[in-house]
């Protein structure tokens, strides 16, 4: 196979939009991997790079490596956030985080009340929820008294170390 033709082939695999094409002959094999739904949510166009590439030593002397391209790194244009009076309010709100990864809980079991709700007030100590991390069930509590203003993650979803749990006014 030509260097042009494994180029064409890069140029393919970008507009096509897989994640991953196999070429296998007698004496070559080409495996070219694109993380095309990354780049679908970036907007960002890349080409493809040939992660494998295998030939027998008399093949490889004479046909030379092919690359890919280099990227480009991606022209953000700056985009302005609208000033609006909830995001100034947020400014003085405290963020609890998750300490761990793990699974997140508002309630000690399902048939219990949440830890804590929107409205509710609470001081330094008290436990707020649960973080399930390998079948232990750890008591995240409080590091500040104020009121919880609003819960941003779901009941039983999987949280990551440091991710924003709640938001507490703490005046």
């Amino acid at each position: 196979m030509k260097l042009s033709e494994i180029q064409d082939l890069i140029k393919f695999v970008a507009r096509a939009g897989v994640n991953e094409v196999e070429i296998e002959h007698k004496d070559f094999k080409i495996v070219i991997k694109s993380d095309y739904l990354a780049k679908k949510k970036s907007n960002f166009k890349e080409e493809p790079q040939i992660i494998q590439q295998q030939m027998p030593m008399a093949m490889q002397q004479a046909m030379p490596m092919a690359t890919a391209p280099a990227p480009v790194a991606p022209v953000a244009a700056p985009v302005e956030a609208p000033a609006t009076p909830v995001a100034k309010e947020e400014n003085n709100y405290v963020t609890i985080k998750s300490q761990m990864i793990g699974t997140f809980y508002r309630s000690p079991s399902p048939d219990k009340p949440a830890f804590v709700s929107v409205g509710d007030t609470i001081k330094e100590g008290d436990t707020i929820c649960i973080v399930e991390a390998m079948k232990l069930f750890n008591e995240i509590e409080s590091e500040i008294s104020g009121k919880i203003v609003k819960v941003l993650v779901d009941d039983t979803t999987p949280v990551e170390f440091d991710q924003p749990l709640f938001l507490v006014d703490p005046s």
